[in-house]
């Protein structure tokens, strides 16, 4: 099993389809909140068909070893073995009392913080970095020596994702765009369907959602069919390279099921964290334990579920920690490189 995060855990909000408030009557034992715990998963939690996980065996090996008697670090350990197998780091389990949190495949996703630096890219690839937020979260540049654009999006949130048409209109007479979207943390669909209607060729129809809704695994509610579609005043339709790794999270891999449907859009890097799902809101536990888990299923118009798999790039590289120490992006020279031998363009 992984290691437990002992960290203060920051938490992307998402809505929710409802909220569970457990009363004081409640018995705060091992037991009693064992039991409370899977079963709300059992009820609630959106992806065990599309993740092929068999929650009832999760319970078979757990329960039995739940007594009166096992200590809050036992109970803590056991909880986090079990979320661990649903490999989804929407889902997590959290002591705030002693600020230890543990959450669900999140290891790779983590380690791909060390594999990109912002800072680098601006330092050594990049003339002219502008914010277009009021941190380094949202902005653009020309990559040196190039006819190439760039834009940065480390979250898919902004007082104003209307300023993509800004940010397009100075960079329209570049040749090419590199999108990077290497460590997002994922924020707000409706902010990544504005910013990728500036590259929208035309409308077309890239998912389905639905929100699971009684006590069956099978249990949903009515499909919602999602479009890409051209939005602002300004389109992109000259190659774009989209840049990502294990850190691409929520929403900001819905953006990329908008971007991957573009005919001149490329995606270049590690596979995708694989967590699309919006979330519930917090629960907690009689012992004063939060915990959140996915509450959706996307689907590909196909049927096709990405939850656990991920995008997976048409160019797979990744950078290491040590090429970020060494001083090298080997993910951006590569996006670079294609562009000059796929399209001719320097």
């Amino acid at each position: 099993m992984k290691n437990l995060i002992i960290a203060t855990l920051f938490i992307i909000t998402f809505s929710s389809c409802e909220k569970m408030i457990l009363g004081t009557e409640e018995a705060n034992n091992p037991i009693n909140n064992y039991n409370i715990f899977w079963e709300d998963i059992d009820q609630h939690y959106g992806l065990f068909t599309a993740r092929h996980r068999n929650w009832d065996s999760i319970n078979t090996v757990f329960k039995p070893q739940v007594t009166a008697s096992t200590t809050d670090a036992q109970l803590f350990n056991i909880f986090s073995q079990m979320i661990e197998y649903l490999d989804d780091s929407h889902t997590y389990i959290g002591n705030p009392a002693t600020n230890q949190y543990y959450v669900s495949g999140n290891t790779l996703n983590v380690q791909a913080i060390d594999e990109f630096s912002l800072s680098l890219v601006k330092s050594k690839y990049t003339d002219n970095y502008s914010n277009v937020a009021d941190n380094d979260e949202f902005g653009f540049a020309k990559i040196k020596n190039k006819n190439i654009g760039y834009i940065y999006l480390g979250k898919m949130d902004s007082n104003d994702p209307n300023k993509i048409d800004n940010v397009i209109a100075s960079l329209k007479n570049h040749k090419a765009i590199i999108l990077d979207i290497r460590n997002n943390g994922g924020g707000d669909d409706a902010f990544a369907d504005r910013i990728a209607g500036a590259f929208a060729d035309s409308e077309h129809f890239i998912y389905t959602v639905q929100t699971r809704n009684g006590k069956n695994h099978s249990d949903f509610d009515a499909i919602s069919k999602h479009f890409a579609k051209p939005q602002g005043t300004e389109q992109f339709l000259k190659p774009v390279i989209v840049l990502t790794d294990r850190y691409t999270i929520s929403a900001g891999e819905v953006f990329l099921l908008h971007m991957k449907s573009f005919a001149q859009v490329t995606q270049i890097g590690d596979i995708t964290a694989g967590d699309f799902s919006t979330t519930s809101n917090n629960r907690f536990l009689p012992n004063g334990w939060t915990y959140q888990y996915s509450i959706q299923m996307f689907l590909l118009p196909n049927g096709q579920s990405l939850d656990g798999v991920g995008h997976i790039p048409q160019v797979y590289i990744k950078n290491t920690k040590a090429d970020i120490t060494a001083q090298n992006d080997k993910v951006l020279e590569k996006a670079i490189d294609y562009l000059w031998t796929t399209y001719g363009i320097q």
